[in-house]
């Protein structure tokens, strides 16, 4: 058999590698196996090149990895851990590589938590597959010619955004093709809930990675038509008339746990003008529907419950947005969650005429039901610049809360009806037009608890989330390609 793949995996000591350099050792087309080392400073362990890198990801470990590859394919392991090859896996994935027009081919795989080996599915790779977290599983393998040519349009010399920057630099010219089969077993280390690790992008610890991704992701979209220059348009606030200056839009269905919560923190807002409280109750059959009832002395409270049964969180809000008395700004709340104090409605209303935006996005803590607050604190999500918010917000996997909207161009956009990804759609369709201001005190209260919706999701529900978002930024990045050739 033809010896065609040059492996390269990451290496601490060869306790830690060496059940997966046997199975490599052992798989036919394996040539040659290399040893990525951030800390030994030999040349060979064990008859292995050793080859002395920064971190695993940064631009000098890929072009270090294309200087030493003499095979037709190029195999990186991301993992510290154990990897198990299938029967016959690397067969597969080059046969695929052979047959196609790809440049890197990855696969759903097994993952071993403990005792128990879990199906691991990934998901397919999209045009608008620009987050920097997309999981394409621990074995990566490419085309050398396909992999060498990426690296050697890499511009800049990133510590943390190698590996990012050399995948959008493929892609830009490969397809990068999901293996719906189960192909290899990894061991997994992070045994955290998916509502834990969603928020890794915006740790604060992380920031310093976040710069480098963010320059990776915005010289991408220049190179391919999708960048959007500082230039918004501007909004005189003049447009419908409305009785009130803001209405709090509420969707809800089963949350009497949480629901009185979120209308009192709302009744004791303190403003300069006049606010109602919208809340589209979906059908509730828990006695939410009663819960909302007791608060209908208020005249600020309008009680919706829709007619249609067919309503997602999305559609919700088109009905308390499209309602009469919806007033000009229209303000989110979750039915879970709750304002810091009484003063968020009149601290989200003002930012609209001091930055001219037709959306304002919020800071909020994230915390128990306690109101204790939970890693990782305050999301302020400080990677939103004026300059360069709009083509970033293509990257990260959400914009953060509360969130409100100018009612005139939400009218006219109108909210996806769906349950999951509507206010990212909605952040990223504004952003093409128009600012999208920033309040930067914590002014929101997201309450972390077991039957959150993405407290705790499967695999299965996950990729579903992420496909959808990343056919969000598919469709909003071929309109953003289009707007800037006209």
């Amino acid at each position: 058999m033809e010896k065609k793949i040059s492996c390269f995996i990451p290496f601490t000591e060869m306790a830690q590698a060496e059940q997966t350099l046997i199975g490599l050792k052992s798989a036919g087309l394996v040539n040659k196996v290399y040893l990525l080392a951030t800390e030994s400073k030999e040349k060979s362990v064990d008859g292995y090149e050793v080859i002395n890198i920064q971190s695993l990801n940064a631009s000098t470990t890929m072009k270090a990895i294309a200087e030493k590859a003499t095979d037709e394919y190029i195999l990186l392991y991301t993992k510290y851990s154990t990897l198990e090859l299938g029967y016959f896996a690397l067969e597969r994935m080059v046969q695929l590589l052979e047959d196609g027009a790809s440049g890197m081919v990855y696969a759903d795989h097994y993952q071993i938590v403990g005792d128990e080996k879990k199906n691991a599915p990934v998901i397919d790779y999209q045009f608008g597959s620009l987050r920097d977290d997309f999981n394409f599983g621990s074995v990566l393998l490419y085309k050398a010619a396909a992999f060498k040519e990426a690296v050697s349009k890499m511009k800049a010399d990133y510590q943390f955004a190698g590996l990012y920057d050399l995948r959008l630099k493929l892609s830009q010219k490969e397809s990068l093709v999901h293996i719906n089969e189960y192909l290899y077993s990894e061991v997994e280390l992070d045994t955290r809930k998916s509502g834990e690790k969603i928020f890794d992008y915006v740790d604060p610890k992380n920031r310093g990675v976040q710069i480098e991704m963010e320059k990776a992701c915005t010289e991408h979209l220049k190179e391919i038509g999708g960048y959007l220059e500082p230039k918004f348009k501007k909004i005189e606030f003049s447009a419908g008339n409305f009785e009130f200056e803001a209405s709090v839009i509420i969707p809800v269905r089963n949350r009497i746990c949480t629901i009185e919560d979120a209308i009192r923190s709302v009744l004791t807002q303190k403003t300069q003008f006049k606010f109602n409280l919208i809340v589209i109750d979906n059908h509730s059959t828990d006695g939410t529907t009663e819960a909302i009832q007791k608060y209908a002395h208020d005249e600020r409270l309008i009680h919706i419950i829709p007619e249609r049964g067919d309503l997602g969180i999305g559609g919700c809000w088109n009905m308390g947005v499209h309602h009469a008395k919806c007033g000009k700004f229209a303000v989110q709340l979750d039915s879970d969650d709750i304002y810091k104090d009484e003063n968020t409605l009149q601290t989200m209303v003002n930012a609209f005429y001091e930055q001219n935006c037709a959306m304002v996005v919020g800071t909020y803590m994230m915390t128990n039901f306690d109101l204790e607050m939970i890693p990782p604190g305050i999301i302020d999500h400080k990677e939103w610049t004026p300059e360069n918010g709009r083509n970033n917000a293509l990257r990260i996997n959400g914009l953060g809360a509360p969130r409100a909207f100018y009612t005139p161009v939400l009218r006219e956009v109108k909210v996806p009806n769906t349950s999951y990804g509507e206010d990212y759609a909605l952040g990223l369709n504004f952003s093409r037009q128009y600012q999208i201001g920033r309040v930067y005190d914590v002014v929101y209260m997201c309450r972390r608890w077991d039957d959150n919706s993405d407290a705790s999701l499967d695999v299965v529900k996950m990729n579903n989330h992420n496909t959808y978002k990343d056919r969000i930024r598919t469709w909003e990045l071929q309109a953003r390609i289009a707007l800037n050739k006209k």
